[in-house]
């Protein structure tokens, strides 16, 4: 018998591995069956005549329309610049080792996230049944200038109120989560090397934070864009108030419908893709190759690779 030691080098080396790759039959199954499902409701979308399609080009820039979602547009912008100001004011406040700061902003999160928003914008479009005037003066003194509230609060600075107020609650949570998420080692260093509690937030916790904090961000946004359609219930006008308004004439209930949805869409799409540059923009570990197109729709298009 023949010594293993005497073969040579090739005779030495062992076979090479069949490799039978895993067939994944349920993947297969499950693709074809959502495929065949949509296919179903693109064709029952596209042929269902009570869509009523050739009146949705007419209406989609209709005059009133388009006032209209200006108005949502600057009231969702508004609103979440308060939003996040107060939030992160909040946050702060939630953080300090102060407590009537921490006390203060504490029952303001309670008191806004466990009361409705309708609640609340009715509240103030109704403020002057509480307080007719409002004056600037010294505190427990006399005032130097008084305000008449109906002719200072009104349908759209209550709406903004509301909103914005209400999203400060929720913001500040947000904030409050990313600024806990950073390492407290580097908020000590910081302080090692003689930086302001101000300074060691700005320059060194909130840069760190940002990752944790534009994700939901961006979903409060899109939330924001779609939530100021309460504001109806105070008499404010915006995109789904109009339309309403509009069908509630013509009967022409679902075409206008789909040309709201179609605005509203086309709004929160392009907000995705602002939400992935930004949040590339401050991811400083790793690169994303993946495009807007797998943010919006969950498929992947590339791989997440580390930054060398």
């Amino acid at each position: 018998m023949e010594s293993p030691l005497s073969l040579s080098t090739e005779e030495r080396r062992p076979e090479p591995i069949k490799a039978v790759p895993v067939r994944h039959y349920g993947r297969w199954i499950g693709g074809a069956v959502v495929l065949v499902l949509a296919a179903l409701a693109v064709r029952s979308i596209i042929v269902n005549p009570n869509f009523r399609w050739e009146l949705v080009g007419p209406y989609l820039f209709d005059t009133r329309i388009v006032k209209a979602l200006v108005t949502t547009l600057w009231l969702t912008v508004a609103a979440m610049a308060i939003g996040i100001v107060g939030g992160v004011i909040l946050a702060v406040m939630r953080l300090s080792p102060n407590p009537v700061l921490s006390g203060a902003a504490g029952v303001y999160i309670w008191l806004f996230r466990g009361t409705p928003l309708i609640t609340q914008l009715i509240f103030w479009a109704n403020l002057s049944a509480l307080y007719p005037t409002f004056g600037l003066g010294i505190p427990f003194g006399p005032e130097f200038v008084t305000f008449e509230t109906t002719a200072t609060i009104t349908l759209p600075i209550a709406a903004l109120l509301g909103l914005g107020l209400n999203e400060a609650a929720y913001m500040a949570e947000i904030v409050r989560a990313g600024i806990s998420s950073v390492d407290e080692g580097q908020t000590e260093a910081a302080g090692a090397l003689g930086m302001t509690r101000a300074r060691t937030l700005r320059r060194i916790v909130l840069p760190q934070a940002m990752r944790v904090i534009i994700p939901p961000t961006g979903n409060q946004l899109i939330s924001m864009l779609k939530t100021t359609s309460l504001v109806t219930v105070i008499g404010y006008t915006e995109l789904t108030v109009v339309v309403q308004q509009i069908y509630a004439q013509n009967y022409r209930v679902i075409p206008l419908l789909i040309v709201a949805a179609i605005w509203y869409l086309v709004c929160t799409s392009v907000l995705t893709v602002f939400q992935g540059f930004i949040e590339r923009k401050y991811s400083q570990s790793t690169v994303r190759t993946t495009g807007w197109a797998s943010r919006m729709f969950g498929f992947r298009l590339g791989q997440r690779k580390e930054r060398k």
